[in-house]
């Protein structure tokens, strides 16, 4: 939904909500959302150096050591002028002295961070496909199709909700694991 808001310091920074639209404009920028992955794993406060090295590592795709100091300028100054202000105006983070700290904020628009992998099948369309599979089967065990005799009736439902429970207990597992903070390196 285009207008729906969520809790922050909107763009202008006067305390109003983030619309979807500002979200997506905040995270347009991968140097920001290297900026946000790095703090989500990091877990706590971290000093602009440190995060512009990394930042930097990332953006080269190589080890911290091997940055030349105008590498690690060029992504210090960007994450300074630009990058840090920009998600400190918008709530998502706070920055005091050089030293940067996520706020409560990140949570709200942490869904829109989430990796999904290129291949995968929708959840929603995998549970749709198990919902008719279970129709299928109750719909079967009503007109007396599926054997009852030597079976118990009770057998069938039980398979379905054992399968839905693993299933579900799949995709929350994956999800935990597809967290980005999760990742050495953002996707």
């Amino acid at each position: 939904m285009e207008g729906e808001q969520f809790e922050g310091r909107g763009s202008m920074g006067t305390g109003e909500k983030l619309s979807k639209n500002e979200i997506f404009d905040l995270m347009s920028s991968q140097r920001r959302r290297y900026v946000i992955h790095y703090c989500k794993r990091t877990g706590e406060a971290v000093t602009l150096s440190d995060l512009a090295e990394q930042v930097a590592a990332w953006e080269q795709d190589k080890k911290i050591e091997e940055l030349t100091s105008g590498q690690r300028k060029t992504v210090y100054t960007s994450l300074q002028q630009t990058h840090i202000p920009r998600l400190e105006r918008a709530g998502v983070l706070t920055e005091s002295n050089g030293v940067i700290e996520l706020t409560d904020e990140i949570d709200e628009i942490s869904i829109y961070l989430d990796f999904v992998p290129e291949n995968s099948i929708p959840w929603s369309i995998y549970y749709l496909g198990l919902s008719s599979l279970a129709f299928v089967v109750m719909a079967a065990l009503w007109i007396d199709l599926l054997p009852t005799d030597p079976v118990p009736t009770l057998v069938y439902p039980t398979l379905i909700v054992g399968i839905m429970l693993i299933s579900a207990s799949c995709h929350a597992y994956l999800n935990h694991k597809q967290n980005l903070e999760n990742f050495e390196k953002p996707p």
